[in-house]
């Protein structure tokens, strides 16, 4: 799957990102706020209830780096996780190494741009601005209306089945 790039402040706001990226000699080290930047984002995993197990999270704060492992029950579920530690503010790329049990082909990402709304994207992908919905589906649960999606944020675009 490869090596995914995020914005950096974009996306959800798990952790101190700030704090993630410069410790000082008084604060937590940045093992220790490495540590609360991977439980975080595994936690935000955990709450989107795709199915995945054994999920470990390693966060490298100065570079904005997330490694994330273990198996997941489809390729959507694998990119779902992806999309959840990417669109945290503070994550500059994800490398997904987790496992596949039912594996099946890998989808297309978006990134949203200022004026860009689902349909507009379905517009480009599918030639269809109704078939909007199918990106909505597919990003569920991140996002919870059609109508809020960012700048900045990475979108998955399934095939069309």
């Amino acid at each position: 799957m490869g090596l995914f790039s995020f914005i950096k402040e974009a996306g959800e706001k798990l952790f101190g990102g700030k704090e993630a990226q410069a410790a000082t000699a008084a604060a937590p080290s940045q093992d220790e706020l490495n540590a609360k930047a991977s439980k975080a984002i595994e936690t935000y995993i955990a709450a989107q209830n795709l199915g995945a197990s054994n999920v470990q999270v390693a966060f490298a704060g100065p570079e904005g780096k997330v490694t994330v492992e273990g198996t997941a029950p489809t390729q959507a579920a694998k990119e779902k996780i992806t999309l959840c530690c990417g669109n945290v503010a503070g994550v500059t790329s994800v490398e997904n190494l987790m496992e596949v049990t039912n594996p099946e082909p890998e989808a297309q990402y978006h990134d949203v741009v200022r004026g860009d709304t689902l349909s507009a994207i379905a517009k480009k992908f599918y030639g269809d601005a109704n078939k909007y919905p199918v990106i909505f589906e597919a990003n569920k649960p991140m996002l919870s209306h059609p109508d809020k999606i960012y700048p900045g944020q990475k979108l998955r675009i399934p095939a069309l089945r």
